[in-house]
């Protein structure tokens, strides 16, 4: 029977005591000319779509074009348009649709979408969680191997477990019989009341005979948990609701856990006072430290919490006063136990929990502490640290990899015994997303770029302004999903969904962007700035089709917004058919092309056209070479030849 502090308990002789043994089931060829002219391609798509043309690509680029300037509404206007025409495009337009929808108030549409979006993405809470519940024994297996681990040499019958560095000795929690001559024990389990005891490290890492340790803060119940501050001067500790003989408790008679703080006084530990946040009505335990020590880690069930009992920090400041607690939140914290938390050198925060996906009992968890103080994957740190029992009070030496853990596995001596360990392999992961942000047409590096980085539920993370090179850098989480958006003034924003790999390594994207605004000249060919292959006409006709005249709406919303360019109508066909035919078609396609935008208000001052057959092939597609549909489709192209500023 264990009689390690939890935070829950059992009403017996006035003590509120429990043991974690007991099991909870249920874790994105420059050159100069006099004049240019300036397109503003959105525009034109929204001009031409108000004259009824439909089209996926430009619905997709109008939406966008608007939910990234935070217009919902005129972002869901085309986003209607969008779905109308289809339900197959990529699963980020569904959530962008349902952000827009509810801006709307259509609350019950848009949860059809984002539905629809956790079934195309597999992304929401529950496809996540179902994942990595599916998976979580292959990626312990996988974290698995990496301790040397042994008998600590310090255990009883008794319990004895958690821990901390001190000077050169371990301070630990022990039921053991000492050999006072009144022995309290506590009646449900039959053993003693936890007290604190410490033993010398060696130089090989064992440990030695346990002595009593800070007599003057012995209460006659439970104490446990000790850290120190790295002068050694101040200890924070966990004991039974008891100061200055006066028990406390809440209602029903149950005495709580607080944690104390206690002051080194002539090499005695004095002045013991509780913390401000400590209650009579639930129970704070297991204090940590950060390594700059302007932040205390701890477990509590204080009002706020996610589960049973979650792990909260509160800031220390200059003057040594307490901030509010703050719950550390879901990416730690489950509807399980989380407790006995320890934050290593290298800002990783360890813990326990048996509500994140373990092999059974209480595992250790790790969660690696970001700069802006956010956390981490939490990653199981595998066997055979973890075992199918209760493991938790890890605490590491970050540079002798050497360090302590608790554990009831079996073979052990008593009910919670403590073992050595010497870490064989780091398990941190490290990760860097970077890369150049580019002009998509000139190749030329864009400084000063905002590159904004996204979580998996689009939720911005942190934004950076790319450099005098154009770079960019974040560092990021191994086996996770992220968003990556890059906006600059005359450019269309330009957003991707990037899964990070599980390795340490950088993870390059770079980044071009396309100008809004399209710079032309002489030579230029408004088909390719508004990627326009080919004008459709149905075989062996020139009329204008359909099709067709939505590819032409765009040129002429060009040419009667500047009426001062003139460009040349240049049609072409493939190899297939004689060289006389394709000559007389692509004649006739090119004229009628010229007629029906004289027929739509451009003067005929403005405009030559010439059929070119297969005079100008793209690629080696002649006659009696054999060349697939696609590589065709590149010969039959049509051309708009800007001559005239």
């Amino acid at each position: 029977m264990k009689t390690k502090i939890i935070l829950f308990a059992l009403v017996l002789s006035g003590l509120n005591f429990n043991g974690f043994a007991q099991k909870v089931a249920e874790r994105i060829a420059e050159k100069k000319y006099e004049q240019y002219a300036y397109i503003n391609a959105i525009k034109t798509y929204e001009r031409i779509a108000k004259k009824g043309y439909k089209s996926v690509e430009m619905f997709k680029k109008l939406g966008n074009s608007y939910y990234f300037n935070a217009e919902l509404e005129q972002a869901g206007k085309w986003y209607d348009e969008l779905f109308s025409m289809t339900q197959d495009v990529d699963a980020e337009y569904y959530y962008r649709y349902a952000q827009t929808l509810k801006a709307s108030g259509k609350y019950a549409k848009a949860g059809e979408m984002l539905l629809k979006f956790s079934e195309k993405s597999g992304e929401d809470s529950r496809a996540k969680l179902f994942n990595s519940n599916r998976n979580y024994l292959y990626e312990i297996k996988t974290n698995s191997g990496r301790f040397k681990i042994q008998d600590a040499l310090i255990n009883t019958k008794y319990s004895e477990y958690g821990g901390a560095f001190y000077e050169n000795k371990l301070v630990f929690t022990s039921a053991r019989d000492t050999g006072f001559l009144f022995q309290r024990k506590h009646k449900w389990s039959n053993q003693y009341f936890t007290k604190l005891y410490a033993a010398a490290i060696t130089s090989d890492s064992t440990l030695g005979t346990p002595i009593k340790f800070a007599n003057k803060i012995r209460i006659p119940f439970h104490e446990a948990s000790p850290i120190f501050t790295k002068d050694g001067q101040t200890m924070y500790f966990t004991q039974n609701n008891y100061l200055k003989g006066k028990k406390g408790k809440k209602a029903k008679k149950i005495t709580l856990f607080k944690i104390y703080k206690a002051k080194l006084i002539d090499k005695e530990w004095n002045n013991v006072e509780e913390l401000p946040f400590d209650s009579d009505n639930y129970s704070v335990a297991h204090p940590a430290l950060s390594p700059d020590e302007k932040t205390l880690y701890f477990a509590s069930d204080m009002p706020g919490t996610k589960g049973q009992s979650d792990i909260f920090k509160c800031k220390i400041d200059d003057n040594g006063n307490y901030g509010i607690p703050e719950n550390l939140g879901t990416k730690i914290n489950t509807a399980g136990r989380e407790s006995f938390p320890f934050v290593s050198e290298e800002n990783e925060l360890y813990f326990a929990s048996d509500g994140h996906p373990g092999l059974g009992g209480l595992d250790i968890f790790v969660s690696q502490i970001a700069k802006d103080g956010t956390f981490k994957k939490v990653n199981n740190i595998g066997e055979t640290a973890n075992s199918s029992k209760d493991d938790f009070g890890f605490l590491i030496n970050s540079q002798s990899r050497r360090g302590f853990l608790t554990s009831n596995r079996e073979g052990g001596k008593g009910s919670d015994d403590i073992y050595q360990f010497l870490e064989t392999k780091n398990l941190r992961c490290n990760q860097e997303l970077a890369g150049i942000v580019t002009d998509l047409e000139s190749g030329i590096i864009l400084p000063n770029t905002k590159v904004s980085l996204f979580n998996d539920k689009i939720k911005l993370l942190t934004t950076f302004l790319s450099d005098k090179n154009g770079r960019y850098n974040f560092e990021v989480e191994c086996d996770t999903d992220y968003y990556i958006r890059a906006e600059k003034a005359e450019y269309n924003t330009f957003e991707k969904r990037i899964t990070i790999p599980n390795e340490t390594g950088k993870t390059e994207i770079p980044i071009q962007l396309e100008k809004t605004i399209k710079e032309v000249k002489n030579g230029d060919d408004l088909a390719k700035i508004f990627g326009i292959k080919i004008i459709y006409f149905d075989l062996d006709k020139s009329n204008i089709r359909e099709d067709a005249a939505l590819e032409l709406e765009k040129i002429l919303d060009v040419l009667l917004e500047n009426p001062t360019i003139k460009i040349n109508i240049r049609s072409h066909t493939d190899s297939r058919a004689s060289f006389e035919y394709n000559d007389g078609l692509s004649n006739k396609r090119a004229k009628a092309t010229l007629g029906w935008l004289v027929k739509n208000g451009v003067e005929t001052t403005r405009l030559t056209a010439k059929g070119f057959g297969e005079r100008e092939l793209v690629n080696k597609c002649t006659d009696n070479v054999t060349c697939t549909e696609e590589e065709h489709q590149a010969n039959r192209r049509s051309e708009f030849i800007i001559y005239g500023l």
